[in-house]
């Protein structure tokens, strides 16, 4: 499996406003794209639904969190509202916060109908729940020096180049398969990782997009860096992203999140959620 396979076969699927082959560094920020828009999903009838009860956490910034006045916000809690008024049943709609090890229990006991918290659908979590597809995935990127940032095609100017990485991470053995050319440099910690950068002692480092963006748009950062090359989405590495759990046998309420989230992205209203909560893109 080449670099190449990685950026075709997996970055053309779900980044429709970038170029095959990778994403170079753009004037506008670009909005990650995972549903086609040539494919038109049957809208369901939810009249029958009693009530639809989203449940989620307070302790996920910045995705669901309470805001200065003890209010529940975040993406998370956006979408549910968008999706909700996707499918008109915004007066069936509820969303309650409960402790992270409390949601599968209140789900499975009926007290709620969907988590929408972040829970990773993985061969062993579908045992348990019925998935939407994924709404939002975590690409892999580089980040470098502004003035020494590399564009797309990135494969052989990384040649020899001092690359870090979290040692142990998911990221690492990407980097080490599909990047053999680099020399690896790990870390144990990412502040340390981001020292090291800022101070020339590595040339670029790789991992997490969502928390390379965070941490580009931040003080510590002090404008030193920014993405190079395109994102990169392995889910064998890096996890099929996130996507609304309910429960194994609820299929249908999962087919009718799909027919929102659909929506809700062709209308560009994913993307101004992911443009208000995610200033720097991660894509």
């Amino acid at each position: 499996m080449t670099l190449r396979w990685i950026v075709l076969a997996l970055l053309s699927m779900v980044i429709g406003a970038l170029p095959f082959g990778g994403a170079t560094q753009a004037a506008e920020p670009q909005v990650p794209v995972l549903w086609d828009a040539k494919e038109r999903l049957p809208k369901p009838d939810l009249s029958a639904l009693p009530r639809l009860r989203f449940l989620t956490t307070t302790d996920f910034p910045p995705f669901n969190f309470l805001d200065g006045s003890g209010r529940l916000s975040g993406f998370h809690i956006d979408l549910a509202r968008a999706i909700c008024a996707e499918l008109d049943i915004v007066e069936k709609c509820q969303i309650q916060a409960l402790p992270w090890n409390e949601l599968d229990n209140a789900l499975q006991k009926g007290e709620g109908e969907a988590i929408i918290a972040g829970i990773a659908a993985t061969p062993e979590s579908r045992e348990k729940y019925a998935f939407s597809r994924s709404y939002l995935q975590f690409p892999a990127r580089f980040i470098m020096p502004k003035a020494k940032a590399f564009t797309e095609p990135i494969l052989d100017k990384l040649r020899s180049k001092r690359v870090g990485v979290v040692t142990g991470s998911a990221h690492e053995k990407m980097l080490r398969d599909y990047f053999g050319t680099v020399q690896v440099v790990t870390f144990d910690k990412p502040e340390n990782l981001y020292a090291d950068l800022k101070a020339g002692k590595i040339d670029a480092a790789f991992g997490d997009g969502m928390r390379f963006a965070f941490w580009l748009g931040g003080s510590d950062a002090a404008g030193c860096c920014r993405f190079a090359g395109g994102p990169y989405l392995a889910p064998e590495y890096l996890g099929s992203g996130m996507a609304i759990a309910t429960r194994k046998g609820d299929t249908a309420l999962a087919a009718a999140f799909d027919y929102a989230l659909q929506e809700i992205s062709i209308k560009g209203t994913f993307a101004e959620f992911y443009l208000r909560y995610f200033p720097v893109s991660f894509f």
